[in-house]
């Protein structure tokens, strides 16, 4: 077998350590979207999150509110505009600055997400995060071969399987002042 060098190296490739684990956590998300019938870039969701949670934003605002830059940002909005989940109007007094705010289609997917697929997702990688313990690459190791044993979509319907069981549900957190009927 051949040795993980990335692992290997330690702090010296942390970023890409990092890097990785993202992609990871970000292809099993994307197939929990998918099982829910929903087929929109894992990656869009905060950009969703952010309007829904501080309303009509400009690019600068929701570069900062998602933590990506502004080129990243424009280019996702541009897939999200023509989706018609976003739409964007220019600033009266100074048409180069473009607020952005959810259209009403976004409105009910970002609440179809909070409510059927949100909770289960924060619940699987909780799951997979609950053991982590001791130093920091030590618990990557961990995190990455919980990812690796078990998918986020294999946590997820076991978290649903429980919630039925239960018959409770996890909750996600919401923006301030913003409730939605479960």
């Amino acid at each position: 077998m051949i040795q993980d060098v990335v692992k290997e190296l330690g702090f010296l490739t942390l970023g890409t350590r990092f890097k990785r684990i993202g992609e990871a956590l970000q292809a099993q998300t994307q197939a929990l979207l998918t099982q829910h019938g929903i087929d929109m870039p894992a990656a869009h969701f905060p950009l969703l999150a952010a309007l829904d949670w501080h309303g009509a934003l400009g690019v600068g605002e929701l570069s900062q509110a998602v933590g990506v830059s502004q080129p990243v940002v424009t280019r996702s909005l541009k897939g999200l505009e023509d989706s018609g989940l976003v739409q964007s109007e220019a600033v009266e007094g100074d048409r180069r600055v473009r607020r952005v705010a959810l259209s009403s289609q976004g409105q009910a997917l970002v609440q179809r997400a909070q409510r059927d697929v949100w909770p289960v997702l924060e619940a699987s990688v909780a799951q997979v995060c609950a053991s982590l313990e001791g130093p920091l690459l030590d618990q990557l190791e961990a995190l990455e071969a919980g990812l690796a044993r078990t998918s986020l979509l294999q946590r997820s319907a076991a978290t649903i399987a429980a919630e039925h069981a239960t018959g409770r549900r996890q909750k996600t957190p919401r923006a301030p002042g913003k409730e939605t009927a479960r």
